[in-house]
């Protein structure tokens, strides 16, 4: 009795032990497949940011990664080309000329934006693009452009921004990054079952 006692403490703690160390990696396991830029044909900024993508979009072009950026998650119903939105003006106003700029209305999910970026870059003869987002959101980016783009000669390299309520290994103690890897882990769970 007293030796099943001792293997079941064990297995418990292990599994404890398991289980805390999975929680306090998540947010360094989301954010994990965010790389280096590198010259490519088109520069992709995500939706659903509150100016830090749009940002980082604009640094990326200023320092000559691409002559063409893609905003994503614009909505077309309210969206009319000779009145850009508030997202493509910040970034005229970040020195990116309006012509450089296309706008997809078109998407509304994570997956969307790969295939839609995907038939874009088919279109337009691209091969390469760098793909910007926050850094949690890495991960379901990489299952998601990686099976978007299978099959085909096209490359993409995904680049964090870089908020400053994100620290991967301290995730849990903000609000804001606490809520972004909870949702996270719950659009992985759905994207693997749907998309994957």
């Amino acid at each position: 009795m007293k030796s099943f006692l001792k293997l079941f403490l064990f297995i418990l703690l292990s599994a404890c032990g398991a289980a805390a160390a999975v929680f306090f990696c998540l947010g360094f396991l989301l954010s994990l497949y965010a790389g280096n830029p590198e010259k490519t044909d088109v520069i992709v900024v995500l939706g659903g940011d509150n100016g830090l993508r749009v940002r980082k979009g604009a640094e990326l072009y200023n320092a000559g990664y691409s002559s063409h950026i893609i905003l994503t998650g614009i909505d077309e119903r309210f969206y009319s080309p000779a009145h850009p939105n508030w997202r493509e003006r910040r970034m005229m106003t970040l020195g990116v000329p309006k012509k450089a700029i296309r706008v997809d209305t078109q998407s509304t999910t994570t997956w969307e934006e790969a295939v839609n970026t995907s038939d874009t870059m088919e279109k337009k003869g691209w091969k390469s693009a760098l793909v910007v987002s926050d850094p949690p959101h890495m991960l379901r980016l990489h299952q998601t452009w990686s099976r978007a783009f299978e099959g085909s000669s096209k490359k993409f390299i995904l680049v964090s921004t870089k908020p400053e309520w994100w620290h991967p290994f301290v995730w849990w103690k903000n609000k804001k990054s606490w809520q972004f890897v909870i949702n996270e882990i719950k659009k992985n769970l759905f994207y693997s079952v749907v998309y994957y």
